[in-house]
Parts: C-alpha cells; structure tokens; sequence
C-alpha cells in the first residue's frame, strides 16, 4: 500500500496570513487605478467606479479629483458628494488642498482621493498624499486612488533613464503593496498621442511640448510595459499567496521563474551568466540562491569572500539573491523554489569524484528526485544553454563489442556466485 505525502499549510505562514487578515478586516480597502503616464483615462475609470459603488447603495464621498479641464471627467462628478478643499495660504498665495479632517469625521463608506504621488502644501498634517491615504484606511474607510507608474520610488532611476526626467514625486513601493486591488487602466502610446493632440490631456500649448519631450512614442512604449509589468508583479504575488495558504505543492506555470544555486566555486561566476542570458532569452525574471549549512563556519575568508562577490554580480546583473540556511542544500533550494513559484533551477554540474557521487549522491540528484514540476538544468556556465532543448538523434555506431565484455562479467560473476552459494 503506498501513502501519499500529505501537504499542509505551513503553520508560521498560517498564523501570519491570521494576524495580517485580521488587520485587514480593521483597515480600509484600498483600490489603485495604475497607468502608464497622465490622460490614459485613470480618474475617469475611477470615477465610473465610483457611480456603480454608489448604484449600489455605497456612501461614497469625492475627497479630491483633478479633472484638468477634461469635460467628460468633470461630467462625472455630477451625481456624487464632493468634499469642498480646505485653503491653505503659502508664500502670500492662497492653495487648496484635500481636507483630510473633514473627512475622518464625514467617515463616508468609500472615498475617491486622486494622484496619491502628490506633495501636500506646506503646513498641511501629513507632507505625502499617500499619507493621508493611510490615516483614511487606518480608519476603516475605503479609498480609491489613482497613480502613474513612474512615480513609484523602486522605478525613479529606470524611468529617468528612459525618459530623461527625472520623477521628484515618489511613493514608496510598500504603499502600492498594501492596496487589496490593483486595477490597469491601459491605453496604446497611438490613441494617448491622439488625445494629446486633440487637446484632451493638457492645453495645445503644454500638449505640443509634452509631445516634444516626456510623451514621445517609444517613451510611452517602455512605460506602458512598466506598468504591465507591475501589475503581472502584483497578481503573482496574490497567486503565491493563495497557493502558500491552500498549500498547492506543485509549479503552476503561468510565467516563467529561474532560480540558480551557488557555491564556493569560481565557477559560480560562471554559472551566474549563463543564467542571465538564460533568463534574457525567456524574458524571465531570475533568483540566485546560496544555502549557508553547518560546513559554512569552516569555510576560509575567501571562499567567503568568493561566495559574496559572486552574490554581489547577481545583483549587478539584475538577479534577486538570496541566502538560505538548512543542512541539506537540496531541500532547501526545493522548498524555496516552490514558495517562489520557481519554474526552473540551474545547477552547475557536480564536481568530486565519481565513485563519491554514486555511493553518496549528489545535490543534483537530489534535486531531480525531488524537483517534480520544476524543470532541472544542469550547465557549466562556459556557454548560455538553448531552449527548448530538443533531443537529436545521434549517428549509430559498431558497439557489438561492449556487449559482449559486459556477457562475459556477467558470465564471471554468475559462475563465482554459483560455487559459492553451497557456503553463503
């Protein structure tokens, strides 16, 4: 009778997902509208959100919407409760600004706040916008907010190499990860080009400079794939989570993830690019893993030193690395490639003795006896593997003659056993 291996949640993992849902059932919801760059039609998406929050019987409350003039965006405003702005003086000039006191005491159901990327005036509670955001859900009250992806802080360098501008208002990343829904408000660079020049995002005059500098074409193309991205980022990590509680031990393949495990070699190095170039061709994102185990204590300064410097070209080369701890370096190296949703592990092929490695084994055995839906690549580093592999038929040859040497052991060891049998 054979038993079947059952899975069960992990119980610190368990907890923790307990504790963070009951904080969650005390806190507000938040919803993120996320877009490319301005006029792909985010506040307006929100705001339709809204009318059917409030076709329900929602409470829902406009705390602050920039419509930039845009007469379909401003038409939708009608219907709802606006939250008059607060004046604040600065510099002798009169601004307005979201009143967030108002609304803590108003406590609508749902709150629409718009451009969560905003520096409040001076003199205000909070100097962020998404501050006042978090105050509003530590509240419990539900807020809708809009962002353009450029202003997230993790993406400031990549989107100034791009564009050339750099994005001075910034959010933390954490602040997009606390929303319970990210919604893509998506729209072609041609169709946002053509609103741009029929006026529809900013004046003809801001829109022809616009077009000139910030909203080029190819600039709003790497955009657009920021924010998809970010968004495909959003819903793995929803994934992994729904299998880490439900405890769903197998891959799902639904994009691909490699994860790559290093030693003390100064093959490792080696072993690092090729996988950069195995993750470029699969347009994959990549893991570099090292798994500290008791013999790690014993290791000399540099081999240390080697096992950091390699880490460290991960990272330069855009990997994410980690370092694990565990005695057996194969079940660390599984487990944490299925918490990650890992599709494919690089090992680099084993060193040492051969007769070491059938009587004991070898981490790449143990990785493929155990790696079930994940895929085992085993290289060695000096060039970049092809995929898909496909297996080609290799030319016949004359091998009449090993057969008969291995009749003739098998002859031997037969005759040897069969006189000593009587005795053993």
């Amino acid at each position: 009778m054979s038993v079947q291996k059952e899975h069960r949640p992990d119980p610190d993992a368990l907890l923790a997902r307990v504790k963070e849902e009951e904080t969650r059932q005390t806190r507000g919801k938040l919803k993120v509208f996320l877009g490319a760059a301005a006029g792909v039609g985010k506040t307006y998406a929100m705001l339709e959100a809204a009318h059917a929050r409030r076709a329900e019987g929602t409470d829902v409350l406009v705390g602050w919407v920039d419509t930039h003039g845009r007469a379909d965006t401003e038409a939708l405003l009608k219907g709802l409760d606006v939250l008059p702005r607060r004046p604040m003086e600065y510099h002798g000039t009169i601004l307005t600004e979201f009143d967030l006191d108002t609304a803590l005491t108003r406590h609508p159901t749902l709150i629409l706040v718009d451009e969560l990327a905003h520096t409040n005036v001076p003199g205000a509670r909070h100097t962020k916008r998404w501050q006042d955001v978090r105050e509003l859900l530590d509240a419990g009250i539900n807020v809708y907010t809009t962002l353009n992806v450029q202003h997230l802080e993790s993406l400031n360098d990549v989107v100034a190499k791009i564009t050339g501008v750099r994005v001075h208002e910034t959010i933390p990343d954490s602040v997009l990860e606390l929303a319970d829904e990210v919604e893509l408000v998506d729209l072609p660079p041609e169709e946002l080009l053509q609103r741009l020049k029929e006026g529809k995002v900013y004046i003809p005059e801001q829109a022809k400079e616009a077009i000139r500098n910030f909203f080029r074409k190819g600039n709003l193309i790497a955009l657009r794939e920021l924010a998809l991205r970010r968004t495909a980022d959003r819903v793995d990590e929803q994934m992994r989570d729904y299998m880490r509680d439900h405890a769903i031990p197998k891959t799902w393949p639904v994009t691909e993830r490699l994860m790559v495990t290093i030693g003390v070699s100064p093959s490792s190095a080696r072993l690092v690019r090729a996988a950069k170039r195995m993750a470029d061709s699969l347009r994959a994102e990549w893991i570099v893993a090292y798994v500290e185990t008791s013999a790690h204590a014993r290791l000399s300064e540099d081999d240390r030193a080697q096992v950091a410097e390699t880490l460290r070209l991960a990272e330069r080369l855009g990997a994410e690395t980690v370092i694990l701890s565990g005695q057996r370096i194969s079940e660390e190296i599984l487990a944490h490639a299925r918490t990650r949703n890992v599709s494919k592990i690089i090992v680099g092929k084993p060193a040492g003795p051969l007769a070491k490695r059938i009587l004991l084994g070898s981490i790449v055995d143990n990785l493929v006896r155990g790696s079930g839906d994940i895929d085992i690549y085993v290289i060695s580093g000096e060039e970049a593997p092809h995929l898909p592999f496909v297996a080609r038929a290799r030319p016949r040859r004359r091998e009449w003659p090993a057969y008969v040497r291995a009749m003739g052991v098998v002859t031997l060891c037969t005759a040897a056993a069969w006189l000593m049998f009587p005795y053993f």
